[in-house]
C-alpha cells in the first residue's frame, strides 16, 4: 500500500520544504545549534504562519488535522529544524476550550518524562492544591511558560493540573542532549501551586500520547530521507579503486534497503495519522505500530548512512551527523519501540485456545 495524499496536502508539504530550504539551511541550522537558541526558529515559523496548520481556525490557526501536523513534522525532520516547541505544543490534545486556555499567551507544555509513552503521573502528586514530583526529560520544558501535569491524587486518580513556570517549588534543570536540535529540562515540583483542568485525563493521556506516537514516527521518517539523498550524493562523488562508491554492489544494496525502509515508513506513518485523526476503534494500534516500526527502522537506517559514508559523515562538517543524531533521539522520544510494541501486545485480542 502506497498512501496517497491529497492534491492540497501535497501543495502544502512542497511549498513548506520550500520555505525551510529558503529559511533553514544547514548553515542556518548550524547557527541556531551553535548558539542554543531554540527560539528564533519557532519565532519564524509562528511569523511566516507555518505554526498555525494543523490547528483550528477557532483557535487563531490555518485549519487541518494530525495529518497536516505529520507532513510538518516530516519537514522538520528533513531540515532537522530546532523544533521541540513546535513538538510540544503539537503533542497536547485536549478539548477545544482548553486548548483555547492553554494558547493564550507563551507556551505550555505537558509535564511527562520524554523517554516514556505518555501516561499516568509517573510520581507526582497532589494534596491539598499543591503538586511535588520530578518529571525527568520533558520536552521544550526550559522554553515553557507552565506546564501541564498529569498527577496522582491522595485517592489514587489521575488528573491534570496546570501549574505556573515561574510558581514557588518550580525547578527546571537543562539536560543537554546530543541531538543539539531539541531540547528538553529535568522538572521539578515542591508543593508548587496548581490549577485543576477540567478534562478526562486519562483520555486526554491516551489521545496525547497517539499524537506524540505519529508526530515523531514522521519526524524520524524526514531525516530517513534526508539521510537517503546524502547517502546517494555522496556514493557518487567519493571513490575508491578509481571508481566512485556507488558502483560497488555493498553500497546499492545499503541505499536501496533504506529506500524500501522509506517508502514502507511513509505509508504506515501517513496511515496512523490519519486513523489517529479520525479517532478510530484501531487508532492506538496504529499509532503503536507507527511509532515502534518507523522511529526503529530509521535509526537503523541511519547507521547504514554512517557506513556509506565513512566515519567522516559523524564530524560536525558533514550534515550526516545532524539527522543521524535526531533518527536516534526518535526512536526513544515518547518511548522506546519495546515499550510501543508491548502497548500492541496489550491491545490485540487473546484467541482462545483449540482443543
Amino acid at each position: 500500500m502506497h498512501w496517497e495524499l491529497s492534491d492540497e496536502q501535497t501543495l502544502y508539504a512542497d511549498s513548506l520544504r520550500e520555505w525551510l530550504t529558503a529559511r533553514a539551511g544547514s548553515a542556518q541550522v548550524r547557527t541556531w545549534l551553535d548558539t542554543g537558541d531554540q527560539r528564533a526558529f519557532d519565532e519564524v515559523l509562528i511569523e511566516d504562519g507555518w505554526a498555525g496548520v494543523g490547528f483550528g481556525e477557532e483557535l487563531g490557526g490555518q485549519g487541518g488535522g494530525l495529518l497536516e501536523l505529520a507532513l510538518t513534522a516530516r519537514e522538520l525532520g528533513r531540515a532537522s529544524a530546532p523544533s521541540a516547541r513546535w513538538l510540544a505544543r503539537a503533542v497536547i490534545d485536549v478539548p477545544a476550550p482548553t486548548r483555547a486556555a492553554l494558547e493564550v499567551g507563551e507556551l505550555t507544555t505537558m509535564a511527562v518524562p520524554g523517554d516514556r509513552i505518555p501516561g499516568t503521573s509517573a510520581g507526582v502528586t497532589w494534596l491539598d492544591g499543591r503538586i511535588s514530583g520530578q518529571v525527568p526529560g520533558v520536552l521544550a520544558a526550559v522554553e515553557s511558560a507552565r506546564f501541564l501535569v498529569p498527577a496522582t491524587t491522595p485517592d489514587g486518580i489521575c488528573r491534570l493540573y496546570l501549574v505556573e513556570r515561574e510558581s514557588d517549588g518550580v525547578d527546571v534543570r537543562p539536560r543537554h542532549l546530543l541531538d543539539r536540535s531539541r531540547s528538553v529540562g529535568d522538572v521539578a515540583f515542591d508543593a508548587a501551586e496548581s490549577v485543576v483542568v477540567d478534562v478526562d485525563a486519562r483520555e486526554v493521556l491516551r489521545r496525547s500520547a497517539n499524537r506524540a506516537a505519529v508526530l515523531v514516527a514522521a519526524d524520524a521518517l524526514g531525516a530517513a530521507e534526508r539521510m537517503l539523498d546524502l547517502s546517494v550524493e555522496y556514493a557518487k562523488q567519493r571513490k575508491q579503486f578509481g571508481k566512485p562508491v556507488a558502483a560497488f554492489q555493498a553500497v546499492k544494496h545499503a541505499c536501496a534497503q533504506m529506500l524500501v525502509t522509506i517508502e514502507a515508513g511513509y505509508s504506515v506513518a501517513m496511515f496512523a495519522a490519519a486513523s489517529v485523526q479520525d479517532n478510530g476503534p484501531d487508532a492506538g494500534l496504529h499509532a503503536a505500530a507507527a511509532k515502534a516500526q518507523v522511529s526503529a527502522q530509521c535509526a537503523t537506517l541511519a547507521d547504514s548512512a554512517l557506513t556509506v559514508h565513512g566515519a567522516i559523515g559523524y564530524t560536525w562538517e558533514y550534515d550526516l551527523q545532524l539527522f543521524y543524531k535526531r533518527a536516534k533521539l526518535n526512536r526513544v522520544l515518547f518511548g522506546s519501540p519495546t515499550a510501543w510494541n508491548e502497548q500492541i501486545a496489550s491491545m490485540l485480542p487473546i484467541m482462545p485456545s483449540v482443543a
